[in-house]
């Protein structure tokens, strides 16, 4: 994915009377996201972001496998 700018605005969403948001199409293709596509929805302060799931897992498998290291 080293074609995503991570400093870029991709556009605007509006939340949908069922709580519903459609990602701007340029995001979607630059991150490669696909309809059935799982994300884990997260907040940190005032921002809500997304990750695909399976970026989500692989960076947590990285993360466990470094806590490992320091518990021996």
């Amino acid at each position: 994915m080293s074609n995503i700018s991570k400093d870029k605005i991709y556009g605007a969403a509006t939340v949908g009377e069922r709580g519903q948001v459609v990602i701007p199409a340029d995001i979607r293709k630059s991150f490669r996201i696909k309809p059935g596509d799982k994300l884990i929805v997260f907040a940190k302060h005032e921002m809500i972001g997304l990750i695909p799931a399976e970026e989500f897992s692989q960076m947590l498998d990285k993360m466990s496998k470094v806590v490992a290291r320091f518990k021996n």
